[in-house]
């Protein structure tokens, strides 16, 4: 099985729980939604990159792999669009992998739930304009969440704010998490102001309201692009 894969490298996870930790970042190519804070843009070409075997990408892995290695980050783009090549994959490849996904498509993450150890679950704001229906996304992305926990799956979601966005939706969606999703004390929320950081000037005192209001609901951390800082992939 082949499939396209914009890129593919080792770098310092930036974002999330695993801030901090080595990995080999596994970029597919293509994505179902059209977000406008996209930093990744061009993946959004379903046919840009490579098109790899799943024993090409195997040996690029092998060649980037360092001794300080944690694990694979799955990311794209949206990664599941690639579900099938993903699962022969990893039962091939067995390292531990994060998956980091949009969340809209519960039915291919099913694929591969079994394969993954860790998931971020980038949760979509109205303001993202990522789908004509937010509400329909939303309940998707609800429901993979839902799978990931049941299948006792290291998760958090992500919320990637601006100083633009207005408290209240950033409240309703962390109260719609804690009320929907099954046993949510073992799910972070992770608050990321949008980059670059500069926009953030005069306005760093609304992420501690952020972390406050939200805090009622679920567990809350504010983390920003790490990688973007440091000047690093």
């Amino acid at each position: 099985m082949k499939t396209y894969v914009n890129e593919v490298f080792s770098s310092i996870q930036g974002e999330g729980r695993l801030l901090g930790r080595r990995q080999i970042f596994i970029r597919f190519s293509g994505c179902n939604l059209d977000c406008n804070y996209c930093d990744t843009p061009e993946s959004k070409n379903p046919e840009y990159g490579e098109f790899l075997s799943t024993t090409e990408l195997s040996e690029k892995v092998d060649q980037l792999t360092t001794p300080d290695l944690h694990s694979l980050s799955l990311t794209g783009g949206e990664p599941l669009l690639h579900a099938d090549f993903i699962k022969e994959f990893l039962e091939i490849y067995q390292k531990d992998s994060l998956l980091e996904t949009n969340g809209s498509l519960p039915a291919e993450l099913k694929k591969i739930i079994s394969l993954i150890c860790y998931a971020s679950v980038d949760i979509k704001l109205p303001e993202h304009t990522a789908c004509p229906d937010w509400n329909v996304l939303m309940d998707r992305e609800l429901e993979s969440i839902n799978l990931l926990i049941k299948e006792g799956i290291n998760t958090y979601c992500k919320l990637v704010v601006f100083p633009t966005t207005k408290m209240d939706t950033i409240v309703f969606i962390a109260s719609k998490i804690a009320k929907e999703v099954y046993n949510h004390s073992e799910l972070s929320l992770i608050i990321q102001p949008a980059s670059p950081l500069d926009k953030w000037e005069n306005h760093q005192y609304k992420l501690l309201e952020i972390s406050e209001k939200t805090g009622r609901y679920l567990d809350v951390l504010v983390i920003p692009q790490i990688h973007k800082i440091l000047k690093i992939r």
